[in-house]
C-alpha cells in the first residue's frame, strides 16, 4: 500500500472520484444502490491507490463504540436556525453509526451563557472521543475548548470560528466576506448619501460572527469611498416587543435611515417592525433560510437572504472527527461554505 493512500484512505477515494465517502463505503462492501458506471470508476482508483480496507474492517471488528460530543444552540420560538445543522449531524450519524459511532447532543441557550457553561461541563466529565461545537459564546468557549486540548479531545467548529483554538477544523461562512457581500447588496437602493444601520440582535454581543461580519460591511463602504453614515445598535433583549422598542427610539434619533443590515437570523423581528411601521422605504437584508424570513422575503419586507448551508456545516463537522477519529484521514483546517443570495425570486429553488 502506497504511503499517500495509507494517508488519505476512503476520503481520498471518494475526491478522486467525485462522489460521498458513503458511496465509496457501499462499494468496498459490496452493498446496493450505486451503479455500474460510478462502481467501476471507484473500482479503478481502488486499484490503482492499492487500497485495503482494514482500518474500517477492524473498526467492525472490534466493537468499540466511539461517542462524539454535539454542543451546539437549542431551536427556540426566537429562531429555528439550529434545526438545520441538527439534521446535517443527524444525516452524517446515519452514515456512520455502523462503525461505531455514536453523536450525543447537547444543547445551550443562545440567551443564556451559564447553559452553555453547564454543557460544556457535563461534556467533559463524560468520556467522549471528539466534539463538534458552535462556539456562541466566546470566552466561554475558549475556556471549553482549552480543557478539551489538555485532555486530547479534537473539536471541530461549525457556524462560527475561533482564532488559535487548536481545533481540528472550521467549518463555515467567511465572515468577513459575508459582511462584505451584504453591503454591497445594501447599496442597491442606497441614495448617493446613505444613512445605514447594522443591527445586532444577540445577547451575545462579544459573538466573532457578529464582529467579523460587521467588519466586512464596513470595509466595503470604506473601500468603494461611499459617503454616509454606518450607525451600529445591539439589542440584547430578544424579544418581539424589546427589538419594536429599540428600533423606533434609533429610527427616531436618526432620521433618513434608508437600509437595515443584521447580522444573524433574526432579520424577521425587524421585518415584522418594519410591516407594523408601514416603514416600505427602507431596505432590508439579513441572514438565514428560516420560516419566517421567507414569509417576509416573499412579501416583499426583506430584500435579500445571504445563507451559508447550515445543513451541510453540520454533516461535514461529525463527518470530520469521523474521518480523524476512525480512518486516521486528514483534514482540511478551512472549509468555507458557499455565500448564496436568496431573493424572492430564486427562494423557491433553495435547498439550505
Amino acid at each position: 500500500m502506497s504511503n499517500e493512500t495509507t494517508f488519505y484512505g476512503v476520503k481520498e477515494i471518494a475526491r478522486r472520484a467525485n462522489v460521498s465517502i458513503a458511496t465509496v463505503d457501499r462499494v468496498i462492501h459490496n452493498r446496493s444502490g450505486v451503479s455500474e458506471k460510478t462502481k467501476k470508476k471507484i473500482n479503478d482508483i481502488i486499484k490503482e491507490l492499492d487500497y485495503q480496507p482494514n482500518i474500517l474492517a477492524s473498526r467492525l471488528a472490534s466493537r468499540k463504540i466511539i461517542s462524539l460530543a454535539v454542543l451546539i444552540p437549542k431551536v427556540s420560538e426566537e429562531t429555528d436556525f439550529w434545526e438545520s445543522p441538527l439534521k446535517g449531524i443527524s444525516r452524517a450519524e446515519t452514515e456512520i453509526k455502523k462503525y461505531g459511532v455514536q453523536a450525543i447532543p447537547f444543547f445551550f441557550d443562545l440567551n443564556d451563557r451559564n447553559s452553555f457553561n453547564a454543557k460544556a461541563d457535563l461534556i467533559l466529565e463524560g468520556n467522549f472521543h471528539g466534539v463538534l461545537l458552535a462556539p456562541s459564546f466566546v470566552e466561554e468557549a475558549k475556556q471549553f475548548t482549552e480543557a478539551c486540548y489538555s485532555r486530547k479531545i479534537p473539536f471541530t467548529f461549525i457556524d462560527s470560528d475561533l482564532p488559535d483554538q487548536h481545533n481540528l477544523c472550521y467549518i463555515g461562512p467567511h465572515l468577513y466576506q459575508s459582511g462584505y457581500v451584504g453591503a454591497k447588496l445594501l447599496t442597491y437602493r442606497l441614495k448617493e448619501r446613505h444613512k445605514v444601520l447594522v443591527i445586532n440582535i444577540s445577547r451575545a454581543t462579544d459573538n466573532y460572527n457578529y464582529v467579523q461580519i460587521e467588519e466586512g460591511f464596513r470595509s466595503y463602504f470604506k473601500d468603494h469611498k461611499l459617503p454616509g453614515d454606518i450607525i451600529r445598535v445591539d439589542i440584547q433583549d430578544t424579544d418581539n416587543l424589546s427589538v419594536s422598542r429599540e428600533l423606533t427610539k434609533v429610527l427616531n434619533d436618526h432620521e433618513g435611515i434608508q437600509a437595515i443590515f443584521v447580522t444573524n437570523s433574526r432579520v424577521f423581528a425587524v421585518a415584522k417592525f418594519l410591516e407594523k411601521s408601514k416603514r416600505d422605504d427602507i431596505s432590508l437584508i439579513g441572514y438565514d433560510f428560516l420560516k419566517e424570513n421567507i414569509n417576509y422575503l416573499e412579501n416583499g419586507l426583506i430584500d435579500f437572504l445571504i445563507c451559508h448551508k447550515p445543513e451541510e456545516q453540520g454533516y461535514r463537522g461529525l463527518m470530520s472527527l469521523y474521518e480523524t477519529l476512525v480512518l486516521g484521514t486528514r483534514i482540511e483546517k478551512v472549509q468555507f461554505m458557499p455565500i448564496d443570495i436568496i431573493t424572492k425570486e430564486n427562494q423557491a429553488f433553495y435547498m439550505n
